[in-house]
């Protein structure tokens, strides 16, 4: 099962992109979605862009991921 993050493009090279992960770096080919601009938000999968998210759908994405992390935390601390 794959889990579609969305990353943000910082950077344009050519038919490649750098996509900026929670401080992770990728670089991913632009190939499929080729009208991307620096600030889109992707979506990645092996290495290739898929396809542009709207800004505030992948803030929202983001935001409850990181909820169902902090919940996931918190929940195996209690176990402790």
């Amino acid at each position: 099962m794959c889990l579609a993050v969305p990353a943000k493009v910082i950077e344009i090279n050519g038919e490649m992109a750098t996509v900026d992960l929670g401080g992770v770096h990728r670089a991913v080919s632009t190939l499929m979605v080729p009208d991307i601009s620096l600030g889109d938000y992707v979506i990645t999968h092996a290495g290739f862009a898929l396809h542009k998210v709207d800004e505030a759908d992948a803030q929202a994405s983001l935001d409850l991921l990181r909820e169902m992390v902090d919940t996931v935390a918190r929940h195996e601390s209690e176990e402790m």
